[in-house]
């Protein structure tokens, strides 16, 4: 059984959220953003993921076509972060009450997506008119995250935010 949350779908038989109409991130104002395993990763993990959210509808088409695993795949949330995005005004009560477990995800396949997108960008600098810019930057601070999220052999989870 698939149920929806703004946008996504949750795959019972994956255990997975899967991204289907994104555009949704775009018109609600949405921020991307990387969660680190633990307490305290023991370094800066900021990054400014709003140009990411407002083209992730066209970053996942790239992704498929490209054929690596949309960014929106690594997305993950537990009791506490959906608490939150229920706060936002995101999504149903009864929705947050079916997630799978919070996943954790390898950086190194997060990277293989994240620099894959910079390689395609930066070879194609018009694939996202004037906002191509603005999503290499943010691409590169997902780069930075996740090598150094790597070094430490930990683990992350994508995360959104709608404030």
């Amino acid at each position: 059984m698939t149920k929806t949350f703004p946008s996504w779908e949750i795959d019972k038989q994956k255990g997975a959220i899967s991204a289907g109409g994104c555009d949704k991130l775009q018109a609600r104002g949405a921020t991307l953003y990387i969660v680190v395993e633990g307490e305290d990763p023991g370094f800066d993990i900021f990054v400014n993921g709003r140009a990411l959210a407002r083209n992730e509808d066209a970053l996942e088409k790239m992704a498929q076509r490209i054929g690596i695993k949309p960014l929106l795949e690594f997305f993950s949330a537990d009791e506490n972060s959906m608490a939150l995005l229920l706060e936002e005004g995101a999504g149903d009560p009864e929705w947050a009450k079916t997630l799978p477990p919070p996943q954790w995800f390898s950086p190194e396949d997060g990277l293989i997506t994240v620099c894959t997108l910079l390689d395609h960008l930066k070879a194609s600098p018009t694939a996202l008119g004037t906002e191509t810019p603005a999503v290499l930057r943010e691409m590169e601070e997902f780069e930075r995250v996740l090598r150094k999220t790597a070094q430490r052999q930990m683990r992350w989870q994508l995360a959104v935010s709608w404030k």
